[in-house]
């Protein structure tokens, strides 16, 4: 029945809303299926993952120096663990694909073309901060806290909290690493201004100094080997907000 007054349906909503429903379970459901299809790929080489993952730490160790396991099922669980994690990462593109199809339809033109860039830049950013952990700070972590080690301890580190600390580090540098893009969409939703953010680089390294010693382990090799490239990568981000700021925005000046 139409509403007189309004002219249309009060019913029309429901179907609407069913159909949003159904679609959110059928992106929900995609985006698990390829999650766990990735995961079952990689738990046979759950093994060979973990051993590539240990290199850094065995590469530092003294000679015949290992991982070992503490617990009984670590042997298993900890490849399984590796497996999943990997298959999380290796499954973001196409688990942003899925929210992505799911919200796009109710966005402005203007909104999809920048939410696709940002989207891109920050799963490229989060692989390059892994990366970055991976190839330089782990070695020069274990190098150090190998050549510190007191006269008569031997370095036997768990492979279950082995596996928990690079996972920790993976996660606190791709997070860090997004910080271009944090800057972007803080700009964008009218936060803050590129000059504003010109004007609060000092509290801003300050800031991010005292985020790197929170985050990383205790060493001032992590600390710094995070906190110079988070620096660097907020005057990145100052320039992809000036870029992208709205006009009134990018005009402000010092």
């Amino acid at each position: 029945m139409t509403d007189p007054e309004h002219g249309a349906n009060p019913q029309e909503g429901t179907p609407r809303l069913i159909d949003h429903l159904v679609e959110l379970r059928s992106r929900l459901l995609r985006a698990v299926a390829g999650l766990v299809l990735v995961t079952l790929v990689l738990l046979p080489f759950g093994n060979d993952l973990y051993a590539w993952l240990a290199a850094p730490l065995l590469a530092k160790l003294p000679a015949g120096g290992q991982l070992i396991a503490v617990e009984v099922a670590s042997p298993f669980f900890a490849p399984v663990k590796l497996a999943f994690f990997a298959a999380l990462m290796i499954s973001t593109p196409w688990l942003l694909y899925q929210a992505w199809a799911f919200v796009a339809p109710g966005l402005y033109q203007r909104e999809k073309r920048l939410a696709v860039p940002l989207l891109a830049s920050a799963v490229v950013l989060f692989y390059a901060g892994c990366a970055f952990a991976y190839f330089l700070v782990l070695p020069a972590v274990f190098g150090f806290l190998t050549r510190i080690a007191p006269e008569g301890v031997a370095m036997m580190t768990d492979i279950s909290a082995y596996l928990d600390f690079v996972l920790v580090i993976f996660l606190a540098f791709g997070a860090s690493f997004e910080l271009p893009v944090a800057l972007v969409i803080a700009t964008l939703l009218g936060w803050v201004t590129p000059a504003q953010l010109r004007e609060s680089r000092g509290y801003a390294v300050v800031g991010i100094f005292i985020v790197a010693a929170v985050i990383t382990p205790p060493d001032v090799v992590s600390q710094l080997m995070l906190a110079i490239p988070m620096c660097l990568l907020y005057e990145v981000g100052i320039l992809a907000a000036r870029w992208l700021a709205p006009a009134d925005a990018a005009t402000t000046r010092d």
